[in-house]
């Protein structure tokens, strides 16, 4: 079965007859963290907010034929005092519901309530394997924390004997904490997590602030030593019966590797495929663009708050947009999508 995300090269047009299978809901662009890979720790995206209920529920409720949401963006979703609610209200509609957050605020009460919402999968992103790289990445120290509360969580998912949410911890592929990848699989293995992950980093090529920068970059550049650390913690992995993987649908080894040289953004299906939607009710192409240039107004493509989801789906900016992309002069937010990742 095709997933979501891949359709022939012959199927494109500027035009989709079908509507998005993914939505990201970005449920906030708050955040209780000030990561240093993080473009909203060095400057303002959009004014900060909560998605309102009112606004989710209707492009939900817009979103015939939805199969995956994806609750968060640049923010931290686990701050949204409704959020189960948006969980359930998703799960009622038999669409498979995930998101990203960084497990300080995973504590029982919460963590009950996102089971009893039944989310299908919850992603920690945890990026180091001790506190002080920890704190480097991520701006504050709450390494102790994060992993106590996954392994309570953990337990509480055993005692119950549910599955859901499928659990795994995240680690930013960084040059300055690759080193720190077989005690990361260690840690996951302490607190009962089987499921690991290597996320891609996307940086500024202008970038003067932060580890989101090219000198960080393991795309294309890594060494001899450095692809054995990742190659002994995928066997460590192995050995203790967890699946190594990496963002994208991949594995650490590819993930590294370019796929096409002369246009790698003509591999990119996310247009035809899903939406993203700010806080705000913007209309952005993917989750990787807030991370690839300075601001949002040159690849916006709507507003959700002001228009139907049919309105923009094959509105003119998602038509020009779809265009670009499948010329030889992409918008400048995918022109080096691929070659701007980490890992």
């Amino acid at each position: 079965m095709r997933r979501y995300f891949e359709k022939p090269e012959d199927e494109l047009s500027i035009l989709v007859e079908t509507p998005p299978v993914c939505i990201y809901f970005e449920v906030t662009n708050r955040c209780n963290l000030l990561c240093t890979t993080c473009p909203r720790t060095f400057e303002e995206l959009e004014p900060e907010k909560d998605m309102s209920w009112e606004l989710f529920t209707s492009i939900v409720d817009q979103s015939a034929g939805l199969k995956r949401a994806v609750l968060h963006g640049v923010g931290e979703p686990m701050l949204v005092k409704n959020l189960p609610s948006m969980v359930r209200y998703l799960k009622d509609r038999s669409v498979y519901v995930l998101f990203n957050t960084n497990g300080t605020l995973l504590n029982e009460k919460n963590g009950q309530a996102l089971i009893d919402a039944g989310l299908d999968e919850l992603r920690v992103s945890l990026d180091a394997a001790e506190p002080t790289a920890f704190q480097m990445v991520r701006g504050r120290d709450m390494f102790d924390r994060i992993v106590k509360n996954v392994r309570r969580f953990r337990q509480m998912q055993q005692e119950q004997s549910v599955e859901s949410p499928r659990v795994s911890l995240w680690l930013t592929g960084l040059r300055e904490t690759l080193d720190q990848l077989e005690g990361f699989v260690r840690i996951a293995d302490s607190v009962n997590v089987r499921e690991i992950y290597l996320q891609r980093m996307v940086f500024f090529s202008d970038n003067g602030k932060g580890l989101a920068r090219a000198e960080s970059a393991l795309f294309e550049k890594t060494t001899a030593e450095e692809e054995e650390i990742i190659h002994r913690a995928a066997s460590l992995a192995t050995s203790l019966g967890i699946s190594f993987n990496a963002s994208g649908a991949t594995e650490p080894g590819t993930s590294i590797k370019k796929r096409r040289d002369d246009s790698p953004w003509s591999l990119c299906r996310r247009p035809w495929s899903l939406m993203y939607f700010t806080a705000n009710g913007r209309a952005l192409p993917c989750c990787i663009a807030p991370f690839s240039m300075h601001g949002y107004d040159s690849f916006t493509l709507g507003d959700a708050s002001q228009q139907t989801l049919r309105e923009i789906w094959n509105g003119p900016q998602y038509q020009q947009f779809r265009g670009s992309l499948m010329s030889p002069e992409p918008p400048r937010a995918c022109a080096n999508c691929g070659l701007r990742w980490s890992l």
